[in-house]
């Protein structure tokens, strides 16, 4: 019986908001399991810092900043993918923002910003690297959405409403393109602690909160989520397409 491998060998994977938090992780993890990457964010310097700690495990890696909610750069990121390495195998369209305010005090800004990374960008970045995935013959497409698009909470509607437009539209694109060897998932993860949420879950009432609900009584970690990413990137995953994957300590099991 043939067993599925893990391994990313050979295969290129860009990362979208991967110069910190889960992206970074993410990032990190997909070069472990053989992965070369391409790394983007905003900050050409924050890109070029991590691509370098990438070519010192032995993986390739290329650095490019490019602001996903703006389409001429979102093209050049991928001209400069392609140009790097000749296909784009993996895509994880992690970049993301949050807002967070009571429902009668969000602005019109505050809603168009979030939903225009979360949602709009993500949907324009898999386009751009769909078509390239389309011209080679096939890829994987990660989208990184949240428990937050399967549940609701307070103080957070842009980013629910983003999350959970970001999971129909995962099992949208899988349906389009299968037909093109084109696999589209969805990560979905509880609260996981990173540099931007820190010092909040460091203050005693959210974190008790937060922790009282989730059945493991523990916040997860970015390498929780790596496994899961390097599953559905790889072979192991050959037969998924159109899901959401939860890593979330049992919060939505309830």
């Amino acid at each position: 019986m043939y067993f599925p491998t893990m391994t990313l060998h050979g295969r290129v994977a860009l990362i979208t908001g991967s110069t910190k938090g889960i992206g970074y992780g993410l990032a990190h993890g997909l070069a472990r399991a053989g992965a070369n990457v391409v790394i983007a964010s905003r900050n050409q310097q924050d890109c070029a810092r991590v691509a370098n700690e990438i070519r010192t495990t032995g993986r390739q890696a290329t650095a490019f900043a490019a602001d996903v909610t703006k389409s001429e750069q979102v093209k050049r990121l991928v001209e400069h993918a392609v140009q790097e390495y000749g296909r784009i195998d993996i895509l994880v369209n992690n970049a993301g923002t949050a807002v967070t305010a009571r429902a009668e005090d969000i602005t019109e800004v505050d809603f168009d910003r979030v939903t225009g990374v979360n949602m709009r960008a993500v949907f324009f970045v898999a386009q751009v690297v769909g078509k390239q995935m389309i011209r080679q013959g096939g890829g994987v497409i990660i989208n990184v959405a949240s428990i937050l698009g399967l549940v609701g909470e307070k103080q957070v509607l842009p980013y629910c409403v983003s999350k959970g437009g970001v999971i129909q539209m995962t099992k949208a694109l899988a349906l389009e393109w299968a037909k093109y060897n084109i696999r589209v998932n969805a990560l979905c993860p509880g609260y996981i602690i990173t540099p931007m949420n820190e010092a909040d879950l460091k203050i005693d009432r959210i974190y008790n909160h937060i922790v009282s609900k989730i059945p493991m009584r523990r916040l997860g970690q970015i390498e929780d989520l790596v496994g899961a990413v390097v599953f559905m990137a790889s072979d192991a995953a050959g037969y998924m397409t159109g899901q959401s994957l939860v890593i979330d300590g049992g919060w939505t099991a309830q």
